[in-house]
């Protein structure tokens, strides 16, 4: 479509919110950027902000491009046009609703609550902000059919979104994904979203959810009696401006920690996020003013949670007494080892129990698990998929803990999305633990590495805008299909594992077998000496993933940094094998 035929596609988009049933502030800016910004209005306009398989997510403002009232009625109209067709013979369907810190995700959610009242809905609102593990928890707490959260996770601050979930407390997974996305696509017209709300049918919930639910947490705990020995474990916390702000401290005062520093500048929730460029744990920044409280105050732990307090990310002292940062897979596994030892330590393991991480983490989880003959499952990317297997699994197998290398982490059965809450509160007994058994928790990830071996995982991220670049990225993906490498890295390629074909072919033995997992355009590469590459394109950024993973034997503490050193000469190898 040529740059004309777009703009006077988008001017006619543009005039029909001008004269349709929009309010008198979001037709005034409309017809602002219709008069004055043609490339805000054309970014505002030129296609319909696209609700997919979780939900939505987008920049603030108005337009059909846009996170707003409307296309969050819109999104919600669909969404509870398909609860109707799937629970007809509910008495009352009930469903409920959480936000985080961002700007307007009050209103959104509120709007979000009128449009599920108003189509005869029970809704359970929450009175002000909430974790979204906590979303999740409460849908299976009340019986609900589902229910939306309003976040944008650790995106920037322009940004807003919305997470459905169904009844099992998991986010959407086939079939339901791909079916409310059709009926949100049916709806065409804001004439056709029953925004007016019946108060009613909504219930304000808050204190008494969040006890019942803190209450769920502490009973996962397995080392009550370290605590009370090490209770003044010097802990800082910060919720970067987010919804952990209030359940986190609270969890971690509940378990018996008494030594917790807020970072003060950080406390408050905020959605501007001043205090950081972005509000993600993964990103060093996010984490510097912890750092730097952590410092003053002598801490052994810092831990930092996102926006909507479903991801931790962590920093410990090192043997230099320097604070480091763990990434994603160092935290899950630290944390999987922690339940896995207390758990046979404790008499749980009945042979029944398990652990689940997602195709992209760290084979360190495996090699844990196997060792303590407790099954080992992976997944597709994405946190539903683990809570799809734990829903799978009910009443048969017993799901200890697992996660993803993104900083996302769940214990427990009670919820069914990743929960830094839970997370925070079994590292802090995980430190507490170590310290009770003489080490650090920097000296305890040593100690696995030793006994497991030394994985060592990057993740490169290589960029291709525009139409062209969606077309090499598509290439790339043939290319490696139809002329896989047979050795990267001086080392050669043992198994092959086709996620969108669902086959993995031995190149030992030649034996094929099925991949019993939905289809995904995902391929991984297993290498003799133990290393894995996995090669995904993103789903949302113009972008392609490989995803490394190398290891070696690792005889004691004190040849960490020789060792590692030498894995980031092999993550290069293979780099360059690749030819990234």
């Amino acid at each position: 479509m040529e740059n004309n035929d777009i703009l006077n596609t988008v001017k006619q988009k543009a005039q029909i919110w001008i004269n349709g049933s929009f309010d008198s502030e979001t037709k005034k800016n409309v017809k602002h950027l219709l008069e004055n910004d043609e490339n805000e209005l054309i970014e505002s306009f030129y296609q319909d902000l696209e609700f997919g398989t979780g939900g939505l997510r987008g920049i603030m403002g108005v337009g059909t491009n846009r996170m707003n009232i409307y296309t969050v009625g819109m999104a919600t109209q669909g969404f509870s046009n398909y609860f109707k067709q799937q629970f007809p013979n509910e008495k009352q369907i009930k469903v409920a609703v959480a936000h985080d810190s961002r700007n307007n995700s009050r209103l959104f959610a509120e709007t979000t609550a009128n449009i599920f009242s108003a189509n005869g809905f029970k809704v359970f609102l929450f009175d002000s902000l909430r974790p979204t593990p906590e979303l999740s928890f409460a849908i299976r707490h009340f019986g609900c059919q589902g229910g939306v959260v309003v976040t944008a996770s650790h995106n920037p601050k322009e940004y807003n979104g919305y997470k459905a979930y169904w009844n099992d407390g998991g986010q959407l997974v086939e079939p339901h994904d791909k079916n409310v996305i059709a009926e949100v696509q049916k709806i065409t017209s804001v004439d056709d979203v029953k925004f007016i709300g019946n108060a009613k049918n909504i219930t304000i919930i808050g204190n008494e959810v969040d006890e019942i639910y803190l209450e769920k947490i502490k009973e996962l705990s397995l080392s009550p009696e370290c605590i009370k020995r090490n209770s003044d474990i010097n802990i800082v916390y910060t919720p970067i401006h987010g919804s952990g702000t209030k359940l986190v401290p609270m969890i971690l005062k509940k378990y018996g920690f008494t030594n917790i520093s807020i970072v003060k500048e950080q406390e408050t929730p905020d959605g501007n996020f001043p205090t950081v460029i972005s509000p993600n744990p993964e990103v060093p920044d996010a984490l510097r003013l912890a750092i730097e409280k952590a410092k003053q105050v002598g801490a052994d732990l810092v831990m930092a949670t996102d926006p909507d307090a479903d991801r931790v990310g962590i920093a410990v002292r090192n043997n230099r007494n320097e604070f480091i940062l763990l990434n994603g897979n160092q935290t899950g596994s630290i944390l999987v080892y922690y339940l896995l030892t207390k758990w046979k330590q404790n008499g749980k393991l009945t042979g029944k129990e398990y652990v689940c991480k997602t195709i992209v983490t760290t084979e360190l989880i495996k090699a844990m698990s196997d060792k303590f003959e407790v099954e080992c499952f992976d997944v597709l990317t994405g946190f539903k998929y683990i809570a799809e297997l734990i829903k799978e699994n009910e009443g048969k197998k017993l799901f200890i803990g697992g996660g993803e290398e993104s900083y996302g982490y769940l214990a427990g059965e009670f919820v069914r999305d990743k929960d830094a809450v839970i997370a925070c509160a079994l590292i802090a007994e995980a430190a507490a633990w170590a310290k009770d058994n003489g080490k650090t928790f920097y000296e305890l990830l040593l100690d696995i590495y030793a006994e497991y071996g030394l994985y060592k995982e990057d993740l490169i991220n290589v960029v291709r805008k525009g139409k062209s670049g969606a077309e090499e990225i598509q290439q790339m993906m043939s290319d490696y299909r139809k002329n896989p490498p047979t050795s990267i890295n001086n080392s050669k390629v043992i198994e092959i594992r086709d996620y969108q074909l669902k086959i993995i072919k031995n190149l030992v033995t030649g034996k094929e077998s099925q991949i019993n997992m939905p289809k995904s355009n995902v391929l991984q590469f297993f290498l003799e000496d133990g290393s894995k590459i996995t090669v995904r394109p993103s789903g949302t950024e113009p972008k392609i993933k490989f995803y490394v993973g190398v290891k070696a034997d690792l005889k004691n503490r004190d040849d960490f940094e020789k060792v590692d050193k030498e894995l980031a000469e092999k993550v290069f190898g293979v780099k360059r094998g690749l030819k990234l």
